[in-house]
């Protein structure tokens, strides 16, 4: 927070009291003010924050000796550019002059967002309500950077990112270069789309462009859809039967297994206007039935689909992206090679050759930009002459490849031809990597003697055989799917494929024990953020290791992240990972049939309470407690505790049994996280047997515990469960409190489960603050999320019906059932600014 010292005391104190309402930690700039305060103590509060917040009324502040600005305005010019600005100003017909002209600057300034207000009670609902819509987008924003694709966008708010649970949709990619020459190309595809057609392919060969144009004509497109564009990337999925669950995952909607994920997408899918970009779908063709069951559940979707080859379904409607035309070739050749050789320009003694050289590549975008990043070594003139001589003699793949298909392999084998040894097995090493991979990564796996990784990876970088983007302050690296597909192939035929994807798991394996501590405590944010980014490099890690029969590494790599895939809604997914291995027929490990029997029972506990799963899930903690696993001993435990709790005759007196055993294993190894979430479960018993008091104890003692750790996934589940104890013992207020931390969380870290149960819970207190239509707003917006999520099908933990029920069967129903249905029409960011600012009822 930056405001001056001499006024605005009061709206200082409001403005902090309505950010630590929201479970935040303001930093006051005056805290560490001085006569003269230096640069390096406002950047160190700057590097602490991630929203800057200004104050102003009619004062600039004074300006110190040998300074052109005061502290005011100097504050606000070293924010940086990626820290969201809120700014508000109070009414004064009285403003410094100096003042006046910075506030006149910040109105230009579209990085800012102010507003005016009166009174400091004012200023504190204006604070609050816009964080929470700020916290609300940082979570509508953290998808892309969790799915491992490659051209995602950056971080939403601050430098270090925002969690990466699975959330809202991907939106479309920001390709790191512009597209050329392809406006009457957009202009065509967003008319077929505009006039009702429903399912295009785009179709060419790899390395035309038809990634990049699909992404631009979604772009133009997507005004046209309530809903938007969503951006499904396929490069890394292999099995037909995995592009449902791939598309899930890029709507937001998880795959919990306790359903066929078809069902779940579609119940998300109809009721939006949405457009689904499918892009590399050449290698899944036999999915393409799934696309056409899609359209006929939801009739508002239209698909764009970019792919080698046509899918030869009903309804499909084809469009040819054909190579550049000479000029804009030229132009593309020109624009990549600036990114090399700044100074390059066509002059009269060059431009033949370049001409000559767009010519040779047939055109095709992804030959020319190979090209011309050896501009800052050869001349066009000897880039033409080795074109020459090399592409007439290089074969580059199978003969029957359509024509385009064989020039772009070609430049491909031509372009490793300028590499030395060790780059070319490098580049053929990488090509076991999905979705990117880091620096270290590509060390590890690429190591071979005395090789300088780092060295070769940028020779392949410049040459532009390997992209470079930067993901939470860490570089990483991909390769187009053509250029990957080529590496792969070199891999095979040296015959150390074996040996690089073995390197390859044993680097994620390590990475996931690496992962496991840390998930639980203060380091979740960043672990959980770097996981999202290799979700794909885990997921080709497991499916190595189970094609292998390597069941015990595949159910380490599996439990030592199981928080990870339960946060992101892949429980669905490793459950069959683990029904793969007790279905082998192999005599498993006891420790790998304890971690199998778990995920394979844990996410049936609702549906068998009393009767194999609940048995299964005790031979699991047996195994776990056989093979000195307490940790193992104790997650199983809480599965099980959950099952005999679940069903009309809940058994509270083993369910107890089971947590006090697993509380004193949690205390005894010092488990703080385990001992939390053992806390909330005999909370939950404690519930079903009437005594609230105990329940009270239980979560509020569970909640100081995550609060100590830094677990925010734990603080959530706490203070939710408080938040309906307290609403039973009657403390409206309190239970108020619970909810909005559980909701400030949920939206925090990207939990849509977690919102949707903090909305539920807010619907309760809104009922009884006699806030009515508030109450059913509220509810249609959890149900909205919880369908749009695939979270509709298995149990809740929530009690808010019963008031949502009173309210429908009450003389004002009719009007509680409407703003269910406007409630369910409201965005994620804008359902939680509404849980989250004060109601009518509470304002009086």
């Amino acid at each position: 927070m930056s405001s001056t010292l001499q006024e605005l005391a009061a709206e200082r104190h409001a403005a902090r009291t309505a950010i630590e309402r929201l479970h935040l930690a303001p930093v006051m700039f005056e805290l560490g003010a001085r006569p003269h305060p230096p640069r390096e103590l406002y950047r160190s509060y700057l590097q602490q924050s991630d929203v800057f917040l200004g104050l102003y009324w009619e004062r600039y502040g004074w300006v110190a000796p040998d300074e052109e600005v005061s502290g005011l305005e100097d504050e606000y010019n070293l924010c940086p550019d990626d820290v969201p600005r809120l700014l508000y100003v109070k009414v004064s017909d009285h403003r410094d002059e100096r003042l006046t002209g910075l506030l006149n600057r910040i109105r230009e300034d579209d990085r800012a967002a102010y507003k005016y207000f009166e009174t400091s009670k004012e200023l504190a609902r204006l604070v609050e309500a816009d964080l929470a819509i700020l916290l609300a987008e940082r979570f509508d924003q953290s998808r892309p950077l969790f799915l491992g694709e490659p051209d995602a966008p950056g971080p939403a708010i601050g430098r270090s990112g925002p969690d990466p649970a699975v959330a809202d949709p991907v939106r479309l990619p920001s390709p790191l270069t512009g597209l050329v020459g392809r406006e009457r190309d957009i202009a065509s595809i967003h008319g077929m789309l505009a006039e009702g057609t429903r399912f295009v392919t785009l179709v060419g060969p790899g390395g035309i462009g038809k990634s990049r144009l699909a992404i631009a004509a979604a772009r133009a497109s997507a005004p046209d859809f309530e809903d938007g564009s969503v951006f499904v990337d396929l490069s890394a999925v292999h099995d037909p039967e995995r592009v449902p669950s791939r598309i899930a995952q890029s709507l937001g909607v998880r795959d919990t297994g306790d359903a066929p994920i078809m069902e779940n997408l579609a119940t998300a899918l109809r009721e939006r206007s949405i457009l689904l970009v499918l892009d590399n779908f050449e290698q899944v063709v036999e999915a393409a039935p799934a696309l056409t069951t899609l359209l006929a559940e939801a009739p508002e979707l239209a698909i764009l689909v970019t792919s080698r080859v046509l899918l030869r379904i009903s309804g499909e409607q084809s469009y040819d992206v054909e190579p550049l035309a000479d000029e804009q070739a030229v132009d593309l050749f020109v624009q990549r090679a600036h990114a090399v050789k700044p100074d390059f320009e066509i002059t009269p003694d060059n431009e033949e050759a370049v001409e000559r050289v767009c010519e040779a590549l047939d055109g095709v975008p992804l030959a020319i930009e190979l090209a011309a990043a050896r501009v800052r070594v050869l001349s066009p003139a000897e880039l033409l002459d080795r074109l020459d001589r090399r592409l007439s003699v290089l074969v580059g793949g199978p003969r029957d490849l359509p024509a385009r298909q064989q020039t772009i392999r070609r430049t491909i084998e031509w372009s490793t031809q300028l590499l030395d040894s060790d780059q070319r097995k490098l580049l053929a090493r990488l090509g076991v990597f999905e979705g990117g991979f880091t620096l270290e990564a590509a060390e590890f796996v690429g190591a071979a003697g005395a090789t300088d990784v780092l060295e070769n990876l940028a020779a392949l970088v410049d040459s532009s055989l390997v992209g470079q983007h930067d993901s939470d302050d860490r570089p990483r690296f991909s390769m187009q799917a053509i250029v990957r597909e080529y590496a792969r192939e070199q891999l095979a035929r040296s015959g150390e494929q074996p040996a690089t994807r073995d390197a390859h798991a044993r680097y994620f394996l390590a990475l996931g024990d690496d992962a496991e501590d840390d998930l639980r405590g203060t380091g979740q944010r960043r672990w959980m953020q770097r996981l999202g980014d290799e979700r794909d490099n885990l997921r080709a890690a497991e499916r190595f290791l189970l094609d292998g029969r390597d069941w015990d590494r595949a159910a380490r790599l599996a439990f030592s992240l199981y928080l990870y895939w339960w946060v992101t809604g892949l429980l669905g997914e490793v459950r069959t990972w683990m029904e793969e291995a007790l279905s082998s027929g192999d005599e498993l490990d006891p420790h790998t049939r304890a971690i199998a029997l778990y995920f394979s029972r844990t996410i049936m506990f609702w549906k068998d309470p009393d009767g194999s799963v609940a048995a299964d899930l005790a031979e699991s903690i047996d195994l776990f407690h056989r093979t000195g696993d307490p940790n193992g001993e104790g997650i199983a435990s809480i599965s099980l505790a959950l099952a005999l709790l679940a069903g009309d005759t809940p058994d509270t007196e083993r369910a107890r049994r089971v947590m006090e055993a697993a509380l004193a294993l949690y205390r005894s190894t010092g488990s703080v996280w385990g001992e939390s979430m053992a806390l909330v479960l005999l909370g939950r018993v404690a519930l079903r047997e009437g005594d609230l008091a105990e329940a009270q104890d239980n979560f509020t003692t569970s909640l100081a515990l995550t609060n100590r750790s830094g677990d925010r996934v734990g603080q959530r589940i706490a203070s939710y469960h408080l938040g309906w104890t307290e609403l039973m013992l009657g403390d409206v207020a309190a239970a108020r409190s619970d909810f909005a931390l559980s909701v400030t969380i949920s939206a925090a870290v990207g939990h849509p489960e977690g919102i949707a149960y903090g909305l539920e819970g807010m619907v309760a207190v809104a009922a009884l603050l006699h806030d009515d239509e508030r109450a059913g707003e509220l509810a249609g917006a959890a149900q909205a999320l919880r369908e749009r999520s695939g979270l509709h099908n298995g149990p809740t933990f929530t009690f808010h019906q019963r008031y949502l029920d009173d309210l429908l069967a009450g003389p004002d129903g009719d009007a509680v059932a409407a703003a269910i249905a406007d409630g369910r029409e409201l965005t994620v960011e804008e359902a939680v600014a509404e849980a989250l600012a004060e109601g009518r009822g509470e304002q009086g």
